[in-house]
């Protein structure tokens, strides 16, 4: 497949760990010029280092996606150092899982679920729409969720947040026809990254679950013991059940690797065994 990435300037926000920082990598490697932007500081310097000492081209910028006038700041030294804002990456976000029963041990960790997953994503969105629309063209790539498909129970505030995104990304899509191009990603869940650490309530994934709770809870049980059939573990068998951090990223690359006038508009990745109803 042809590099479309090479020398284009590409934000990715939460950088730092989990998916931004495998796709920072990724990206660099393809000969992008990676912005990454996170809240953790060292977790940067880290990434830095690494993708440097591998040849690329990166700048790291501590930015919480929540301050407007720091995703502005963050946009304004790409523009400077860069000259340019090809791709935006909307990656950050928390997934605090919880029932409204739960909420007294919820409700801080749901706001800053509100203001990160929602307000974040707006504020990225504004702070490089002006500069795409001079330049002419655009990418912005917004993780959603498949918990944005339909309401469940546990993952109220969550789902809405992610709903949310979609809606956010279509109507940037709609208003930017033929100058910015709009990715949606729906993941499934994604064991092996840092989002699982933010759920309030186990239990409460149950409602993506549904009927397939038990039954999946102990394919779980059964990989950390090391008892899982291989069948279930090995990436290019059909029963494989919880999908992994590098393939999630193989995807979004296929989205953001196109010409300009190709746009990969909504794409749900999953394991194909994996036990989620929605």
């Amino acid at each position: 497949m042809a590099n479309y990435l090479k020398n284009k300037v590409i934000i990715i926000t939460g950088a730092a760990s989990g998916f931004g920082e495998i796709l920072s990598r990724k990206a660099a490697s393809m000969g992008a010029k990676v912005v990454g932007a996170d809240v953790d500081e060292k977790g940067l310097q880290k990434l830095v280092a690494t993708i440097r000492k591998s040849g690329g081209e990166i700048s790291g910028i501590k930015t919480d996606v929540r301050d407007k006038s720091q995703m502005r700041a963050l946009a304004n030294k790409a523009i400077e150092q860069f000259e340019a804002i090809d791709i935006l990456i909307n990656n950050a976000g928390v997934m605090p899982l919880a029932f409204y029963s739960d909420h007294n041990d919820a409700e801080d960790s749901w706001d800053q679920c509100i203001d990160i997953n929602i307000k974040g994503v707006l504020n990225g969105i504004v702070s490089v729409h002006d500069q795409m629309i001079r330049q002419g063209h655009g990418h912005v790539v917004n993780l959603a969720s498949i918990y944005g498909n339909y309401p469940t129970a546990g993952g109220g505030v969550y789902g809405a947040t992610k709903a949310a995104v979609i809606f956010l990304s279509e109507s940037l899509r709609i208003e930017s026809q033929g100058k910015i191009k709009v990715t949606i990603v729906r993941p499934t869940g994604v064991p092996a990254t840092n989002l699982g650490t933010g759920i309030i309530n186990p239990e409460a994934v149950s409602g993506l679950l549904g009927e397939n709770m038990p039954s999946y809870m102990n394919k779980f049980e059964a990989a950390q013991a090391g008892q899982l059939p291989e069948s279930m573990t090995k990436i290019n068998h059909i029963e494989y059940f919880a999908l992994d951090p590098d393939s999630l990223v193989e995807q979004i690359i296929f989205a953001i690797n196109q010409p300009w006038g190709v746009a990969i508009s909504d794409i749900t990745v999953r394991a194909s065994g994996d036990g989620y109803v929605i």
